[in-house]
């Protein structure tokens, strides 16, 4: 395997092999027992997070501390672990390029994969900034600073190595924590962003560094070329990718087995191609890999598929990282204990410590340089969440597989094997501390600066929450609480079992009553514009679901929904504003009127636009409809709640006038989409009845698989062949068009003259 540092590494150390062979040897181990530390570390990890749900101490932490224990067992003491021990020593000693490629594809695509596409385009540059020029000053300040105190007598070169390799913060570390501590969806989109792009730009400037030091020349204009590229590269294979495996997933049809095959293996070989093949970042490649997935394939897994596939994400990722941070704990632990002579100085601890200080130094110092940009793109930036940005910066795993590396490659002229375990030392020390340190005050760093505490309107929506609760238990209790088989149930005893219900009992008054009073605070207003908003999205999902929409058109209908989220603040609902370019025709559509085109296809490309424009006009007339129900139903006629109701139903009068204009001119465009819809509707409703007759026992496997599979068929017939619109005579078309000002054409249906 070709390294990440541009040579063959061995399997493991001279050292390592001579005394795992003579280890193995005394114990009659076998390489099998690597599956008992694997299936030890799951099952201390899975115990770990049962016993550490709901504390302030990082699960991912735990998992650190844990390995750094099973280490020093191993590697410090005289009493071996026997076969566990083995397992320890097998997976220690794997290649450290290896172990990234197992589990870096799934970590990253999976973390890639489940970011908000329309918040990675907001974030897109600060996420930039941070990974470019924040890399390269962050990598610079350290090396600098290593240089100058550390008595070492390494070189520029070898000092700016450790920057660089030290530069840049760990997604698989960063990741963990946010999701972990429930930070904003804003601040977990930019550092979730900026680590996955600057861990990839952070192991190409330490590539270049190592050529440097291992004696290889380079002038500036061959740096450039390797920089660009490097990063540029990454981008073209993962967008290839991207591409070819969003255009194989078109051709499968309700299989999840083979939607969720086709995403873990376009991540591995993506990975593989770009690090092994072409030789550029397998980070970014498996990053813009997630994105593009994000952006163009999310609504290709409908229903069911999709909740598959992020759960099977989400199990991967979990294994992935419980396997991680126990396996950096081992790593950290047999560096520290392997360079006895380093690591049992006082003075080498007192400069972990003193690089520790210079590594938070240095992430203060590009946060703060590039903060006036910061605040300036995106979403803006304030001074608590650049706080946050700057405590944040863990490093983790790869920090670690490349110290070791270096280690591996250490041992000639150019880098001593004393350098290297230096490097190992120092840097197993500064994923312990920023784990260990940040990773388990940043929740208390969020509770300090008051960011995780709820904002009125959301302590009110709480209270509405939980009277709508004891509504539903009313009920659930009137329709279970007596039968004729075991009588009545005790509803105090009940009650004294429901916690969550106890402070509700008695309660008369309804809290939607507290809105009637200062209810058109902005706040308030915004809190509920977001909630209408994300409801109206929900209902495009289940449209989708439900086959009344396309993919295509639930990407545009939920981009909108996406673009007026973030106008809440300043304007009233306006998620219609950007659908309007999808409705009305382009003024490229007047070129259509030459007659070097043909007339029919000319009608064709009309009728499919118009017909586009019919099914985003009729799903967001239902969509608004349905969140509006929901919010009255659960606010009430508070005036909040009909001030944002009324919005929506303004919003709604262009897309029904545009619908009852094409009913009038054109009503076969809207019988064919409603045909659609039904006979889509009708086939998952027989789906879900065949479903239904298996659970309760009335049809058996052999039968079910033969009705589904008739159904699957017609699904499948209908979205590749649906019903079509016969095409009308042209002339028909503009003498029937009443759209238009003066009927002279078609076109002005929509061109030019949409105010018609």
């Amino acid at each position: 395997m070709t390294s990440i540092i541009g040579g063959t590494l061995p399997y493991k150390s001279p050292e390592k092999a001579i005394s795992s062979s003579s280890y193995s040897a005394e114990n009659d181990t076998s390489p099998v027992d690597a599956v008992i530390f694997a299936g030890t570390s799951l099952v201390l990890g899975t115990a770990c997070r049962h016993l550490f749900n709901g504390t302030r101490v990082p699960y991912t932490v735990v998992l650190l501390v844990i390995g750094i224990v099973l280490g020093s067992l191993e590697y410090g003491t005289n009493h071996n672990l026997g076969k566990l021990g083995h397992g320890i020593r097998i997976w220690n000693d794997i290649n450290p390029d290896l172990l990234l490629a197992v589990f870096l594809p799934a970590l990253l695509f999976e973390s890639s994969f489940s970011m908000d596409v329309h918040q990675i385009k907001r974030c897109m540059g600060q996420m930039v900034l941070l990974a470019g020029p924040g890399v390269l000053i962050s990598t610079f300040c350290l090396g600098a600073l290593i240089k100058l105190t550390f008595p070492y007598n390494w070189d520029w070169k070898t000092s700016l190595l450790l920057g660089g390799l030290l530069g840049a913060t760990d997604p698989v570390a960063v990741v963990a924590l946010l999701k972990e501590l429930g930070a904003s969806k804003k601040m977990t989109t930019l550092i979730d962003g900026e680590s996955l792009m600057n861990d990839g730009v952070s192991v190409v400037v330490f590539q270049l560094f190592f050529k440097m030091v291992m004696g290889h020349n380079s002038d500036w204009g061959s740096i450039i070329k390797f920089l660009v590229q490097n990063s540029f590269g990454a981008v073209g294979i993962g967008l290839a990718f991207g591409f070819a495996s969003v255009f194989w997933l078109k051709f499968i049809f309700n299989d999840t087995v083979v939607q969720i095959t086709v995403t873990l293996s376009a991540s591995y070989f993506a990975y593989y191609t770009a690090q092994e093949w072409a030789g550029v970042s397998g980070i970014l490649t498996v990053m813009i890999l997630g994105m593009f997935f994000a952006a163009f394939a999310r609504t290709a897994f409908k229903g069911d598929s999709h909740q598959i596939l992020h759960h099977f994400w989400e199990m991967a990722a979990y294994i992935a990282n419980t396997l991680v941070f126990i396996l950096s704990g081992v790593i950290i632990a047999e560096g520290i204990l392997s360079g006895r002579a380093i690591s049992y100085k006082g003075n080498s601890w007192g400069f972990l410590f003193l690089l520790y200080l210079y590594v938070q130094l240095s992430r203060c110092v590009v946060v703060g340089v590039l903060y006036p940009l910061l605040c300036r793109f995106g979403y803006g930036l304030d001074w608590k969440e650049s706080i946050i940005l700057t405590w944040s910066g863990l490093r983790g795993a790869v920090s670690l597989s490349l110290a070791l590396s270096v280690k591996q490659s250490s041992g000639n002229s150019y880098l001593s094997s004393d350098t290297g375990t230096r490097f190992l030392f120092l840097t197993g020390g500064i994923v312990f501390l920023t784990l260990v340190v940040n990773g388990s005050t940043t929740q208390l760093l969020l509770h300090l600066l008051r960011m995780d505490t709820l904002t009125a309107t959301k302590k009110r929506i709480l209270e509405y929450a939980k009277y709508e609760m004891m509504k539903t238990a009313l009920k659930a209790f009137a329709n279970l609480g007596d039968d004729e088989e075991l009588g009545s149930a005790d509803w105090p005893t009940v009650i004294r079992h429901i916690s969550s219900l106890k402070d509700l009992e008695g309660r008369q008054v309804n809290p939607q009553n507290g809105y009637e009073a200062g209810s058109l605070d902005p706040k308030n207003i915004m809190d509920i514009r977001i909630r209408f908003l994300n409801g109206v999205q929900a209902a495009y999902w289940e449209m989708l679901d439900d086959g009344r929409i396309t993919q295509c058109t639930a990407n545009v209908l939920m981009q909108s929904v996406d673009e007026a989220l973030d106008l809440v603040s300043t304007s009233s609902l306006s998620d219609w504003r950007g659908l309007e370019p999808h409705v009305h025709f382009p003024n490229y559509y007047k070129f259509l009127q030459s007659k070097m085109i043909p007339r029919k296809l000319v009608t064709h490309l009309i009728v499919e636009r118009l017909e586009s424009a019919c099914c985003i006009s009729s799903a967001f007339l239902c969509a608004h409809r349905i969140a509006r129900q929901q919010l009255h139903e659960f606010l009430g006629n508070s005036n909040i709640a009909s001030t944002v109701i009324n919005e929506s139903e303004g919003e709604g009068e262009e897309a029904k006038q545009f619908l009852e204009d094409v009913r009038n001119s054109f009503p076969q465009v809207l019988s064919v989409l409603k045909t659609r819809q039904v006979t889509h509707y009708v086939l998952n409703h027989l789906d879900g009845y065949i479903k239904n007759l298996e659970k309760v026992g009335l049809l058996e496997g052999k039968e079910v698989s033969h009705l589904q599979d008739v159904v699957q068929a017609d699904l499948k017939k209908l979205l590749r062949n649906p019903p079509l619109l016969k095409l009308p005579n042209i002339d028909d078309l503009i003498t029937s068009n009443p759209l238009s000002k003066d009927r002279s054409s078609f076109m002005s249906l929509a061109i030019g003259e949409t105010d018609a």
